[in-house]
């Protein structure tokens, strides 16, 4: 079930949009603290955010930028903001869709359907995934970094590229386990550990080091 998080200091808007998305379909979460709202959304794992620019604490504005700084999960901005100028500005920090309030709540639907269909097709059309200069290409199997270049397996970039684009969140053991018996490729757990010791003396090798860490008991992050 697709996750959307309304960012929202209104609490009766907060609660009209929680309710009317999960008459919709959709698993929605409503967090009124905002005074540690970067971190909510780190650790939400939403498909989408709802974002309002009026907020308290920080503005939406700020909230988009740190999001942008970890995570690529579309962004509408839900404001009453209506200036061309607040459009440009939420579109040039990395919002993905703009809507102004009073809005129709069938256009906002319509809305975020567009913006999910578009952003799972930019997805699934990426040949290339980078992050901090490194360059996985999922068409020849290649990780490149500083002109040098390596050739991975099929488990080994199915591995890194799950860990790059969950960059910043902890990947248990089990959910890449499970993400790589749903892409085919059949491994237990002493083979996933034997993956990633390789991945990590590639990447060595061609002088990234230290970028995959182990949390113990939980699984592992990219930082």
């Amino acid at each position: 079930m697709v996750k959307i998080v309304i960012v929202e200091d209104d609490k009766n808007i907060r609660n009209e949009l929680y309710t009317f998305l999960k008459r919709n379909g959709y698993d929605a979460e409503k967090p009124d603290d905002f005074s540690s709202i970067i971190d909510y959304i780190k650790e939400a794992d939403a498909d989408l955010i709802l974002l309002d620019i009026n907020l308290p604490m920080f503005d939406g504005y700020y909230v988009c930028r740190e999001v942008r700084k970890f995570s690529d999960v579309p962004i509408i901005v839900v404001t009453s903001r209506d200036s061309d100028l607040d459009e440009l500005m939420s579109m040039n920090i990395g919002a993905d869709d703009f809507i102004t309030k009073p809005y129709n709540l069938q256009i906002l639907l319509a809305r975020i359907s567009a913006v999910l269909k578009r952003c799972k097709r930019s997805n699934m059309q990426s040949d290339v995934i980078t992050y901090n200069g490194i360059k996985v290409n999922v068409l020849n199997g290649t990780v490149s970094f500083n002109d040098k270049s390596i050739e991975v397996t099929k488990n080994e970039l199915k591995i890194l590229s799950y860990m790059i684009k969950n960059k910043g969140k902890i990947v248990s053991r089990e959910s890449l386990m499970t993400y790589l018996w749903d892409c085919e490729m059949f491994v237990d757990d002493n083979t996933l550990s034997v993956n990633m010791t390789r991945i990590r003396k590639k990447l060595e090798s061609i002088g990234v080091s230290n970028i995959i860490d182990t949390r113990r008991g939980l699984g592992y992050i990219i930082s």
